[in-house]
């Protein structure tokens, strides 16, 4: 278990894959998640092992890519960029980096409940496979807060049990991605991630949230960085992923406003890194 960096996640801007792994190493990111298709488009130009090189060279680990297959919208844009996902699978394999992730809308206004999770099985299964073949763990991330289901009309997959379930559905290479925001907004617990096996979950993402606020009254945007007001128990969500022997990227995803506030992009690299050294010194 290592801390890995989403640039995006934190307000930090890279222009390139040489950008990003100076940023986690410049400021204490053990790993940096990469854009797919640079990835993919440098691979074709001069091959693996010069990216392989780099992260090396810096010690920086490839920690993860999100699906870029619009998996969401049309049967065609659908099918369109799953011609695309082999290359983009067989890329980020070459270079070691083996976790890909995305999330889950938890609530629908055209779907009910059934047809929901029919879609989204027959959406994911393709996927699965391709990734699959190229040694790839494909993590969903379920959505927690209540204000957010309540908008729609017909709820949807939300919490820890369900999101698991679904995943054993779609195929064995599946399974989470585990934010701690969600899982308390969801009236998740730690116990249920200690029932879980090390292969269970794909992807980590940390934060916390605003005291005085009920749980069913959370807002999805309005976050802290992980461990800032202790809401979320930091202690107890990375003691259970150490005891279950997970052993992939925690990375910071605070959606915090402040963030925007501070003079640069190393300003908010190192805040951010600091939140997530304090984190680790507690298990």
């Amino acid at each position: 278990m290592y801390i890995g960096l989403s640039p995006g996640a934190i307000g930090v801007r890279v222009e390139n894959l040489s950008q990003r792994i100076a940023a986690a190493k410049n400021h204490g990111f053990a790993g940096v998640e990469i854009d797919v298709h640079e990835v993919a488009k440098l691979v074709e130009e001069g091959g693996a092992e010069k990216i392989i090189g780099q992260f090396q060279e810096a010690d920086v680990i490839a920690c993860g890519w999100g699906l870029p297959t619009d998996w969401r919208s049309s049967e065609e844009n659908w099918k369109r960029d799953l011609q695309e996902l082999p290359k983009l699978a067989k890329a980020a394999a070459e270079i070691g980096c083996y976790r890909v992730s995305t999330w889950i809308m938890p609530a629908s206004n055209d779907l009910e409940f059934d047809a929901n999770l029919k879609f989204h099985v027959e959406r994911f299964k393709p996927i699965a496979e391709i990734v699959g073949e190229y040694g790839h763990r494909l993590g969903l991330e379920f959505v927690g807060p209540k204000t957010l289901r309540d908008k729609f009309k017909h709820e949807f997959v939300y919490d820890l049990p369900g999101m698991m379930n679904m995943a054993n559905w779609i195929g064995p290479n599946v399974g989470l991605l585990l934010d701690s925001w969600h899982l308390y907004t969801s009236h998740g617990s730690i116990a249920q991630v200690e029932e879980l096996s090390e292969t269970d979950i794909v992807y980590v993402h940390v934060n916390d949230g605003p005291l005085g606020v009920p749980v069913d009254e959370q807002l999805d945007g309005v976050r802290g960085l992980p461990g800032e007001t202790g809401l979320i128990d930091m202690a107890g969500f990375l003691g259970a992923l150490k005891r279950i022997g997970y052993s992939g990227p925690v990375v910071p995803e605070p959606f915090k406003k402040e963030l925007g506030d501070l003079p640069d992009d190393s300003a908010r690299l190192d805040l951010v890194a600091e939140s997530m050294r304090k984190i680790f010194n507690l298990i």
